[in-house]
Parts: structure tokens; sequence; C-alpha cells
């Protein structure tokens, strides 16, 4: 039997101990091939961004870029009138590799610059591949790489932030539709409009979404052309990291969503045909384009797109002082099929010839690097295969990240709101679903996502509200129906969030209830960006439920971020009776109820918990959360022995249809 933990923790994975011994013995023989049998480390291998690119030094410009397939490779751009020059072209030193010096002179900050890349019959433009500035013309459209060497560079002033992981609540954003304004928003007025409003939320950590650059504004940030530039269309680079340095300040993290899953097919500002070979940085032949997602598939086996890709994640870390990573797709970097039409029905699934090898230990390796370079970086999977040992180090037989995402939670809800009327929601059930996991392996919960917000599908609490939310969300103007979907939106995140075994996360807006879908300015809609903005003035309306919704969010953040450790302490079910809908469960001191049941209230419920006294500390009918306000919140709880249950006590409650409340033991009782 293996001597890897996870398999010694899983019986069941024992079947298949050669996979997983063979991928982690495959991971660490290729970190020693690129650490040249540890003479150095995986930092030192992944420091390409300071070797490749454009680059300031005392005697002048230097410009280097990977492309063994070329012949020659001209600078063209503002510095000669976008003309072949020789006195820009660049010389082959070996490798596949091209280097350019230039007089401090022929480069100024802020010009626009491009290659000429020629091969053996053909040629074309390209945007450099390690390029760290592109920008866009407004008018024509096309992307130009830029000459950034600011003056004042931005100087970063806190220097020792350390995430807060033992409880990791995290924002989700998007810079540019972060803005109520219906235009693209940015890094600056995020940093003095948004971020506020997420410190005062109580959220951690902020997961910003489509930082590295895009030709599509619309694709969310998933089809990445320059994947060392930060996109130019929310700023500048100092912007980006005043916005960092400032979050830091605050005592939030910031985690960047990384797309290293695959690549946009454009060959002008991205790398499909660098060099004029398809198979430079990706696949060839049928494995070279994603069957799904009209995009381009890395060869993680090529040591050379290993250096680039590694590279590019010590790149964010260093320069910008991001504090970690949220994996796209990596799914489809898992499996040979990218997951398409499996079923991840057993363990077999997984280990059946499936996986490719070289994109795990890609995973495998990246996950090492950014602990190596910050020890308390954030590392999370966005994965629903299941694939044991994601969320586990690899020296015990993992693939390293730190979290995964429960990406099966948001289903959950849709399933439940769609498919069930309100008398068939099981609160066992859902409780069952929200803990079912590897008991080994931390996990990220949410009950949606920006996935969940996309035009074509709905958020929770417009499927809750609807139509009504148009004209009936003012406060004591509502209807059935907002008064269902206010209760239910606050019991449905409170069930997610207080089940962690990990960290949460919510979608910018989400926390109070932001109305309609998201859509990006596109053909269909006429360019507009009416759906693509964040409509704050809802949330600072005091005769709005908006406004009580984002309170409720506040005060459960609150309760959870208080608690040390809260993610660790073991989750207790008290009671289950899916007749009355009423579900109850503990950690330590915290006792948590909820009656799902959308018409029946009851009085002295009865239930076995923990003997003590209770005090209510979070009530979702709350009359400051939109609720009815039918409890006394001041009344403090007191156990009655239990015949037969020597460390139970009873404990009887008045306990409102659509609700649910938090009780925290403040004198523990005698057994």
């Amino acid at each position: 039997m293996s001597n890897l933990k996870i398999i010694q923790n899983d019986p069941w994975l024992v079947p298949y101990a050669s996979a997983i011994q063979g991928r982690y013995e495959y991971a660490v023989a290729k970190e020693r091939e690129l650490t040249g049998g540890h003479r150095r480390t995986l930092s030192d291998f992944a420091s390409g961004y300071l070797y490749f690119g454009l680059h300031k030094q005392p005697s002048g410009w230097v410009l280097r870029e990977w492309a063994p397939n070329a012949t020659d490779i001209y600078v063209i751009g503002d510095l000669n009138d976008w003309k072949e020059d020789e006195q820009y072209r660049l010389t082959a030193i070996g490798n596949g590799v091209f280097e350019g010096t230039f007089a401090e002179k022929a480069m100024m900050h802020g010009q626009l610059y491009k290659l000429i890349v020629k091969w053996n019959g053909g040629s074309g433009e390209r945007i450099p591949a390690w390029c760290r500035r592109v920008v866009q013309d407004d008018r024509t459209k096309i992307f130009s790489a830029q000459v950034w060497n600011p003056t004042k560079p931005y100087v970063f002033k806190n220097r020792k932030f350390k995430p807060n992981t033992e409880q990791l609540m995290i924002y989700e954003c998007h810079i540019g539709m972060a803005t109520s304004q219906e235009k693209v928003g940015t890094y600056r007025e995020f940093r003095t409009e948004v971020l506020p409003r997420v410190q005062k939320a109580g959220y951690n950590c902020i997961q910003i979404m489509a930082i590295q650059e895009h030709p599509y504004y619309g694709s969310f940030g998933y089809h990445v052309s320059s994947f060392f530039a930060a996109s130019s269309r929310f700023g500048t680079p100092d912007e980006l990291k005043e916005l960092i340095d400032t979050a830091h300040g605050m005592g939030i993290a910031v985690i960047m969503d990384i797309v290293h899953s695959h690549a946009v097919k454009n060959e002008v500002e991205g790398l499909g045909r660098f060099d004029g070979t398809p198979y430079q940085y990706f696949h060839d032949g049928a494995r070279r384009e994603h069957p799904a997602w009209d995009s381009l598939c890395f060869n993680y086996g090529k040591n050379e797109v290993l250096h680039f890709l590694l590279s590019n994640c010590k790149f964010w870390m260093e320069e910008y002082h991001f504090d970690g990573f949220r994996f796209d797709g990596v799914t489809s970097m898992l499996y040979l099929s990218h997951g398409l039409g499996e079923s991840f029905g057993g363990y077999g699934d997984y280990y059946n010839g499936n996986q490719d090898g070289d994109a795990i230990c890609y995973l495998t390796l990246a996950n090492e690097l950014i602990h190596q370079i910050n020890p308390n970086a954030i590392t999370i999977a966005e994965e629903m295969s299941g694939m044991p040992g994601l969320a586990s180090k690899m020296e015990d037989g993992g693939i390293g990240f730190d979290y995964r995402m429960a990406m099966g939670i948001p289903d959950l809800w849709i399933k439940y709101i769609k498919e069930y009327t309100d008398e068939n929601w099981k609160p066992g059930h859902i409780y069952w679903e929200l803990t079912n996991r590897r008991y080994d392996e931390k996990t990220i919960s949410y009950a949606e996502s920006h996935d969940q917000a996309l035009v074509g599908d709905k958020t929770i609490i417009f499927r809750l509200i609807d139509a009504d939310m148009y004209w009936h969300m003012q406060k004591g103007n509502t209807t059935y129906m907002v008064d269902r979907g206010i209760a239910l939106h606050k019991m449905i995140r409170l069930i997610t969030a207080t089940t962690i075994n990990g960290g949460y996360l919510n979608f910018m807006g989400n926390e109070f209830g932001h109305p309609e879908w998201i859509d990006f300015p596109r053909e269909g809609n006429g360019w507009s960006y009416k759906y693509a903005r964040r409509q704050w003035d809802l949330v600072d309306r005091e005769d709005c439920l908006y406004k009580n919704l984002a309170a409720f969010d506040r005060d459960m953040v609150h309760l959870i971020t208080s608690r040390t450790g809260f993610q660790d302490i073991m989750l207790y079910k008290y009671w289950d009776n899916s007749g009355d809908q009423v579900l109850a469960y503990g950690r330590d001191d915290l006792l948590f109820i909820f009656n799902f049941h959308p018409f029946n209230s009851y009085t002295d419920y009865g239930m076995l918990v923990s003997p003590g006294e209770y005090e209510m500390v979070l009530n979702t009918d709350s009359t400051q959360y939109g609720g009815f306000g039918l409890s006394d919140e001041s009344v403090h709880h007191f156990t009655m022995p239990a015949e037969g249950y020597p460390d139970k006590g009873w404990i009887r409650l008045y306990i409102p249809s659509r609700s649910a409340f938090v009780l925290r033991r403040v004198k523990k009782g005698k057994k």
C-alpha cells in the first residue's frame, strides 16, 4: 500500500494507488528536472518575466522573446513610424530566443509598438508574449503593446500583509462592472468607491475577475490574449497596484481569477501562431482547440510552456502583490476529455486513462511554487468532477490546492427553487448536500457566483421574486412573492455560509439581492452597458429592502469572522424533522435553527441540544433585515433535563415559518 496520506485516509482509493503514486512521482521528477536536481528552487526557474519581455536597463533597453520557428523579428511602432528598421531588428541568440538591445532614447514611456515575426513561408504582426502593458485604440479597436516606464512607479506601503485564512470570506468582483454608471469601471473607481463597501460588508478577501488582458470584454476575462498584462481598459498597472495595496491596508486579501486552462485563438494580439506554428504554446492536431470554448489548449508537456505559465504565477504575486489565485477551468485541465460528457459517478471515473498527466503535473507544481513564494498564499480550484486529492498537499499525494469550489451547492439551490414546491423543501437533505465533502479537503461554499447571474440564467433573488422586483421592493409595499423571496434569500445564505469547512464566496451585489442578470455589451443588446454594472444606489436607499438584505449579510459575515477558526469547529446535527421542515445544527456554542415550512409556525417546539442558557444573536425574521419581527429577541432560552440523554437537554422555542435564527450558549447547563 502506498505511503501517501490521501490513500491512507481513504481506503476507497487503494485500488487506484498506483495511478496516484504515479502522478506524485511524475511531479517530483519534473520538479527535479526543472530545478536542475534541486540546485535551484522552483521559484528561481519561474523567473522568466525578469528575462523575457521589454526591460529598462542602465545602458538602455533590452527586449527578448521565445519564437523557435521564427527567422526574423522586428520591432515596429511609434519609435520608427511603424516600419521595419534594421536598428530595431532582434538577433537570434540560441534555443529559439531572440534579443534586441536599444539605446535609452530609442524608446519612451507611453509609446506603442508591436513585433513583425517572420518565418519560412509567412510573417505577421504580433504583440510580445511576455508584454506587461497592452492597450486598445478606441477608434480602430486594434491592440498594441505599450512601453511602460513611469518616472514615479507605484511603491507598495503594506508589505507585511497576511490573508485571514481562518475564516475566508470572499467577495467575487469584476472591475469593469463595479460602477453604477453605464460604462467600463476603473481600478481607481473600484479602490475609492467599492473597497469601502467590501470592508463595511465584512468580507476579508476580494477575488478579481478579468485582470489578464483579453480582446473581448464580454468574455468575462476568460479568453486571455496577454497573460502578463493587466487589462488596460480598467486603468494603468500602477492604479491596480494601488488598489491591491489599499485593500491590504484595509485587511482585505486580493486573489486573482487566473486563466491557465486555455487561451484565446487570436493570432495578432494572442499566442495563437506567435512564431507561425500552431504548436509553440499549444497542442497540435485534434487536441489544439477546446471543443466547447472556441479557444486553444496549452501543451503542459513542454518545459517552455511550464516556464511561461509558472513564471506568470510568480509575476502576479511579485509585481502586483496578489495573495493567490482562483484557477479557472481546472476540470477541463485534468481530463483529456475536458470533463465533457463525463458522469464522474464513481472513483473509477477519475482513473480510467482519461487523466491529463501533464496538466495535473503543472497544477501540482504551480501550487508548490505559489506556496514557496508566499506560504500564506491562497489557491482555489474551480473544479466540478470531485477529483480526490485536489485540495491536498503534494507530499500527501494531492495536487496542492488550498481549497476547491463547492460547485454542486449553487446547482442544489437552483434545483430546489425551480423544481420543488415550498412544502417539499427537505432541510435534512439540504444539510447533507451542503456537508457532503471530503473531510480532509477544504472547500469554498457559495449559494451563487457570477455564473448564476449571467444572461440566460437568473440570480437567486430573481428566481424567487421575478417581476415583482421591479415594483414591490419598497418597504410597506411588498407582495407575497417579495416576502417569500426576502425570507428564503437570507435562509439560503445563512445555511450555506454557516456549514463551511473552508470559506464562503459571494458575487458582488448579490449580498443585497441585486436585480436582474449580467449582460455585457454586444451586438444583440445594442452594445449596451445597462446590465454590465452594479446599481449601488439601490442598497443605499432607506425605503428599499435591498438595504435590509445587505444588513443581514453584513451581520451574518460578522458572526462568522468574529469566531476564530469558525471553519474548523465541528458541525453537529441536533434535529432534523422533514415533516415539520425543521433543522437544527451546532458549532461549539452556536445553535442554528431553520424552519423552511411555508406557513407552519411552531410554538414551544422541542428539540434536544447541548444543555445550557441561550441568547439570540441573529434572526432572519428581524425587522431590521426586512422580516416580520415575530420573535422576542431579548428572551433567553433555558434547556430542561432530558431523561435518558445525559449530555442533552430539551429546549422549547417559537419558530416562525420560513425563518431561521442563531442562538449562542452563554452558560452551560448540567448534564
